[in-house]
């Protein structure tokens, strides 16, 4: 007898939209919150975004790089914010190790002194006498600029490319309400990386996006099942019909999200110090994101309102309406 994995019954009936305005009451306080505490603590900039010095060392040695050892060397220096990479290169050498360290831009300095350069190798040769450093690269705060805005450009023009898709793909109100979710995940999520001053740097970047992807592809599962319950259902209240296709599409939400959480909370204890903060981003957005795709994206949509009698066709359904008129 085969066994299925149940988390949500085949038929609910939750009631969705029974404390809808504490719940998107809730929402709207997250945001501003958020916005608040970005304005007030600010972000904890990570060497992308403030600039630093990349140190490129090099040791001849045939057993592993030990990232732990260096991290645990340079330590004592305290130089804040230090990215320790180890370079892999089919050209080198089997005994060839190459290791770059990201050391953030110190006060009042755009690159690190000589006499910093020399501590830090000194520190390094505890762990191998034999390494040393081959070269010495520094980003400015010039630049450290650019990739802000690059990097608040990439976001908006994800969050423009998925309203113009929404847009299309359904009515201007599912837009609205979709792009409304996208915004409430991104700000709440860098919210919380100004609450706790979490390293925000290019990875977590990458995170929110993927973040927006997530959502958005909850989100239109959701408005997919809606639509076709709208033309289903033609006398049913819009409400109950958002109750309904809610519903019905909440065990799939449901695996999808505790699937990717598994993946995500074993990383997140397992994975180490190096991408914590972006497990911590994915994990954080999928919680939020899911929850924007039940309480918020289809809030904004009830409160402005469909007309019912314009519901836009799949195009499926247009070829075939065309079909059964050319058979008559």
């Amino acid at each position: 007898m085969a066994f299925r994995l149940k988390l949500v019954p085949d038929h609910t009936t939750f009631d969705f939209f029974k404390h809808q305005f504490l719940t998107f009451g809730f929402s709207v306080a997250m945001v501003l919150a958020s916005v608040v505490l970005v304005l007030t603590m600010g972000l904890n900039l990570g060497i992308d975004f403030r600039g630093g010095t990349t140190i490129r060392t090099e040791a001849d040695q045939t057993e592993p790089v030990d990232i732990g050892a260096y991290r645990s060397a340079i330590a004592p220096l305290d130089l804040g914010d230090v990215l320790i990479t180890q370079v892999y290169d089919p050209n080198f050498r089997a005994d060839q190790k190459v290791v770059t360290i990201r050391i953030q831009a110190q006060d009042g300095q755009e690159a690190i002194s000589p006499d910093t350069q020399a501590k830090v190798l000194e520190a390094l040769q505890t762990v191998n006498k034999d390494i040393k450093i081959v070269a010495t690269e520094s980003i400015g705060p010039k630049v450290s600029g650019e990739l802000i805005w690059t990097a608040v450009w990439s976001v908006l023009a994800a969050v423009f490319a998925i309203l113009v898709y929404i847009w299309m793909r359904f009515e201007w109100q599912f837009s609205v309400g979709a792009v409304a979710a996208l915004v409430h995940d991104v700000t709440v999520t860098i919210g919380i990386f100004s609450l706790f001053q979490f390293k925000f740097d290019l990875s977590i970047i990458a995170a929110l996006l993927t973040i927006l992807g997530y959502s958005i592809n909850d989100t239109v599962v959701v408005f997919d099942r809606l639509r076709e319950n709208l033309v289903k259902y033609k006398k049913m209240p819009l409400r109950d019909v958002m109750n309904l296709s809610v519903n019905e599409t909440l065990s799939r939400t449901v695996m999808t999200s505790g699937t990717t959480l598994l993946a995500l909370i074993a990383l997140l204890v397992l994975g180490g110090d190096v991408i914590r903060n972006f497990v911590f981003a994915m994990t954080w957005g999928v919680i939020v994101g899911t929850y924007s795709s039940v309480f918020v994206a289809k809030n904004i949509v009830l409160f402005i309102g469909l007309d019912r009698n314009k519901e836009k066709k799949d195009p499926a359904e247009q070829f075939f309406d065309k079909s059964d008129v050319a058979a008559d």
